[in-house]
């Protein structure tokens, strides 16, 4: 895969419901670790996905290792909580202390947080560019190795991520001057610049290829850079290009289908031969389905990497084993 994301530090994946995001989010951070590299794995929604795709304990506020490879990569793991963040930023640029506590006592922070979502979501990537400029020796400034070599954030779905990450628009009228306006503008230049890519997960269906589209032109249009299209849990078809054009016209082999059910020790009734021409036919029918989606994401130029569907379902080993492929599509090189 050739990308131009080669200077990106920030990678935010995105997508619909459902699609796999959070298991592609943790592939992704096992992929750019094994270089190997100390990743930063970051999730905003409070969903614990992060928690239950490497089974490990919930994750709180403070950074907390997940794991350790073998190449001596880390993953560090984060549940940005905006409450939690709007405590840190009143300490950090206010000096507030234990007034900050009695504001969180009254109500104060949740009325903050909830009442103004722009304001919310400032703070909530405020967390990640706070870590992504941090240094190990947990200055922000000065020279020394950066504490992250990279960071990976399970983002809002396709649906609300361009609000999500335009938070300078979002605080604009709530705050036009002082600290929370000049970080509001110090996110967005780091969001807008070659420092940050985003990435897009869909499955091969209407809904969620739609939703991508319209989200990758969206971010286009507010000066983001899209990343990676990855089509999560593909299945390869059953038949060859030859079968699939008789099945999708009806015109399979009768007495050949009888032949091999009997040569595997199925008893064959015409019920049987019917009812498996007709699932042949919708299967052919949901092949073409997918290819039309799949052109359509093609269309958008951007990379294509594709990630099967998992029989066992989803666990930590598995996680490893897509994160292999990433690697070998040129995702994390």
């Amino acid at each position: 895969m050739t990308n131009d994301w080669a200077k990106a530090r920030l990678h935010v994946v995105t997508g619909k419901g459902g699609t796999g995001k959070t298991t592609v989010a943790s592939a992704l951070a096992l992929a750019l670790a094994a270089r190997p590299g100390r990743v930063l794995l970051s999730e905003v929604e409070g969903r614990q996905g992060i928690s239950q795709t490497f089974d490990v304990p919930p994750l709180g506020t403070e950074e907390t290792r997940i794991l350790r490879l073998a190449t001596g990569g880390e993953v560090i793991g984060l549940s940005v909580d905006a409450k939690a963040a709007l405590l840190e930023y009143l300490q950090l640029f206010y000096k507030l202390g234990r007034a900050g506590k009695l504001l969180e006592k009254f109500g104060a922070i949740d009325f903050a947080t909830t009442i103004a979502p722009g304001v919310r979501d400032v703070l909530l990537i405020g967390k990640i560019y706070e870590a992504n400029r941090r240094r190990r020796d947990g200055r922000h400034k000065g020279e020394g190795p950066l504490a992250y070599d990279a960071l990976v954030l399970d983002a809002p779905p396709t649906g609300r991520i361009g609000r999500f990450l335009s938070v300078n628009s979002e605080v604009a009228d709530l705050a036009r001057m002082g600290p929370i306006h000049s970080q509001a503008g110090a996110i967005t230049q780091l969001l807008e610049s070659e420092r940050t890519v985003v990435h897009f997960v869909t499955l091969l269906e209407e809904m969620p290829v739609q939703e991508t589209l319209e989200s990758i032109a969206e971010l286009r249009a507010k000066g983001l850079r899209p990343g990676a299209i990855v089509v999560n849990m593909v299945r390869a078809p059953l038949l060859d290009d030859a079968a699939l054009e008789q099945a999708r016209a009806g015109r399979l082999h009768k007495p050949s289908l009888r032949t091999q059910l009997s040569e595997a020790g199925v008893t064959v009734t015409a019920e049987l031969v019917d009812g498996l021409i007709a699932e042949a036919r919708d299967h052919a029918l949901r092949v073409d389905l997918e290819r039309e989606q799949l052109a359509l994401l093609e269309g958008t130029g951007l990379p294509i990497v594709t990630l099967p569907a998992l029989s066992q379902g989803v666990d930590s080993g598995s996680v490893h084993e897509l994160a292999g492929m990433l690697v070998d599509q040129g995702m994390a090189s």
